[in-house]
């Protein structure tokens, strides 16, 4: 067995049909797994479980017991459950060459253009992303960022079994803290930055930190860690890990450094290493996710011109500074939802700019989320902007214009006249376009490659770059 129970009571002679730790998705001769969450208590569910079949419960405690089931008790039963279904489909994550990625912003670029830049090297690739889950190709829409560590393992021996040599992965603080990762072996790991967000999950940045340096602990020495040396938590991610440390950096002297040449919305030019090399993508956080990429095909042995040749061939990233060009006017859809992310969006564009041209900033902030960022948003917007528009983004079960009223305490007073409120999401960015004149840019802000938006419990359907489209096509007509 790969874990150590504490104590197992009733038969350990089991032929398990399946895992799970959702009771709703038990069936016959299943294990269930009793984890503790944030707002639930799989342990409250256990006789459903029972009712729906469950021979095995995994579990921290026991509280009654039906002698047809094995109760396993073990100290902590989401580290177990990855444990186990790592060992149940065969330990999938041994015969792949399995990277990583964690930090605030870039964790979907980086992954995905890794799987983009594998496939350019003719290799077999899966790819765990927040925008889908592929294997070889073949897509399937994901459900979380980084999901529960039976799917993960289901997901890493599909691709086994399709003949994946790699797969790339973002690990964020949620899945680390909640074990999601246990048993997973990393060939690698990469550190993108860290900034302000999910502070209504983590009890403070510390914690939300050092939640994120799980990862590089639990690297084996043959594993590598690559993490961006320009941003100042970089060194602290890698104090204790057992791997061999590499660093990467625009600004820094480090193991792989790049220059961007020249920039504009169509593309930027890199200096990598002596060699000059165009890409599809825009702005200083695209030139580090860029050399992230390059320095994990470095370090997996892959060849220097080969790379470059790969990443010239890489596409941006679904709703990440993606541009929509209809009647001379430039729209941006970015997935910035973190005061760092669309700080980097609006300097992104001010820096190619001139100031012949508006930028009009749309942007909103969820629902139950961290509260402290939505004023330093606003702040941001109306600093780099010259007209913005606060609306809803996904309201959740908070009320959007109360949301819009905790952002406008981030404005100052000598912005108040180039603000507008509208809570209508798409009444926002038809206003944008209205603002517009020929020449001038629009930047829609935090939902990116997002189809939905988020109200009370349901998700409606909701697509910024579709909205944007249809809109700039009418000024044509």
């Amino acid at each position: 067995m790969a874990i150590k129970p504490l104590a197992i009571h009733g038969s350990e002679d089991v032929n398990l049909a399946g895992l799970t730790l959702d009771s709703r998705a038990v069936k016959q001769d299943y294990l269930f797994a009793a984890t503790r969450g944030a707002s639930t208590d799989g342990h409250l569910f256990i006789d459903k479980a029972i009712e729906l079949g469950a021979s095995v419960i995994l579990c921290e405690e026991v509280v009654s017991m039906n002698d047809a089931v094995t109760y396993v008790v073990v100290e902590n039963a989401a580290e177990a459950l990855g444990l186990l279904a790592s060992e149940y489909f065969d330990n999938p994550s041994r015969n792949l060459k399995l990277v990583g990625v964690t930090g605030t912003n870039g964790k979907t670029s980086v992954v995905t253009m890794l799987y983009q830049c594998f496939m350019n090297l003719g290799h077999s690739c899966g790819l765990l992303s927040t925008i889908k889950y592929s294997v070889n190709g073949v897509d399937t829409a994901s459900t979380h960022t980084t999901p529960n560590s039976v799917r993960i393992n289901e997901l890493l021996a599909e691709m086994v079994d399709a003949g994946c040599e790699y797969a790339f992965m973002e690990v964020s603080s949620h899945a680390l803290h909640q074990n999601r990762t246990a048993g997973l072996e990393f060939a690698g790991a990469v550190f993108t930055n860290i900034t302000h967000d999910h502070l209504d999950y983590h009890t403070d940045f510390k914690e939300y930190l050092y939640t994120k340096k799980r990862l590089f602990d639990g690297l084996t020495p043959d594993a590598f860690a690559l993490v961006n040396k320009d941003d100042k938590n970089g060194a602290t991610m890698v104090q204790n890990t057992k791997a061999t440390k590499y660093t990467y950096s625009l600004k820094s002297v480090s193991d792989f450094k790049t220059r961007v040449i020249e920039s504009d919305f169509d593309g930027m030019l890199l200096d990598i290493r002596g060699v000059e090399v165009w890409l599809r993508l825009v702005g200083n956080f695209n030139a580090y996710n860029v050399l992230a990429v390059y320095g994990v095909a470095f370090l997996l042995g892959k060849e220097h011109l080969d790379i470059v040749t790969a990443l010239s061939a890489i596409n941006s990233v679904d709703g990440r500074f993606q541009n929509i060009k209809e009647a001379g006017i430039t729209a941006i859809v970015d997935y910035a939802h973190t005061p760092d992310a669309l700080q980097n969006v609006v300097d992104t564009i001010n820096a190619i700019r001139t100031t012949n041209e508006q930028l009009i900033t749309v942007v909103g902030c969820g629902g139950d989320r961290d509260r402290e960022k939505r004023p330093v948003m606003a702040r941001i917007a109306c600093e780099a902007s010259t007209r913005v528009i606060l609306t809803s983004d996904n309201p959740r079960s908070e009320d959007a214009d109360a949301i819009i009223a905790e952002m406008m305490e981030g404005v100052e007073p000598k912005n108040f006249k180039k603000v507008l409120k509208i809570t209508n999401r798409e009444e926002a960015i038809k206003t944008a376009i209205s603002l517009s004149n020929t020449g001038d840019i629009i930047l829609v802000a935090g939902k990116g490659h997002e189809t939905y938006q988020e109200i009370n419990g349901v998700r409606h359907p909701f697509d910024d770059k579709e909205i944007l489209t249809k809109n700039l096509k009418l000024i044509k007509e």
